[in-house]
């Protein structure tokens, strides 16, 4: 998981102070104990700094079972046809999928009893990540069963009819659209 604050500073000199001290091999390890004291799961992995103007942004990768899912809305939808076309294959990849199972927002009422619903909720003490890796593969199958619900919309024609007869506006404009 990655956090990428930017601080701005009054000049362009002391943003490039903090950047070099931050990527300082002989550094790291006390940056790493004081990163690693904000979190019971997370552990630093690396920091790179970026310098735009007076602005220092800041990427801290950290390994942690993620926390929440910003990054996770990057998805690979493919579909290809096999068999001679007979049958299709479908896929999603998520290459950055973040779910969490501990923590944060786990302990809100309706989250805690979604993760006790689908048996994922807390840590695994057996095998550390196991709930984290069993929501992110309901996660991702759900974004799969939405995708064929999407393209079965769109092959159908269904798509644009009912955004065309159910839009934000206050009247139905599918008898204008098809005119």
């Amino acid at each position: 998981m990655t956090r990428a604050p930017c601080v701005r500073f009054n000049s362009a000199k002391r943003a490039a102070e903090l950047k070099f001290f931050l990527e300082d091999p002989n550094n790291y390890d006390t940056l790493a104990t004081v990163f690693n004291r904000s979190s019971r799961f997370g552990r630093l992995q690396t920091i790179k700094c970026a310098i735009a103007g007076k602005n220092l942004y800041m990427r801290f990768t950290c390994s942690t079972d993620p926390a929440q899912n910003v990054e996770s809305s990057h998805c690979i939808t493919m579909m290809e046809p096999i068999n001679d076309g007979k049958d299709l294959h479908v896929s999603v990849t998520m290459p950055s999928i973040e779910v969490g199972t501990v923590g944060g927002g786990t302990q809100l009422a309706s989250q805690s009893a979604c993760l006790n619903l689908l048996g994922v909720k807390g840590a695994n003490r057996e095998a550390p990540g196991a709930n984290a890796r069993l929501l992110a593969t309901v996660v991702a199958g759900s974004v799969l069963a939405g995708e064929l619900s999407l393209m079965s919309a769109i092959s159908a024609g269904q798509l644009v009819r009912s955004h065309m007869k159910y839009n934000r506006s206050s009247k139905d404009v599918s008898a204008v659209a098809s005119a």
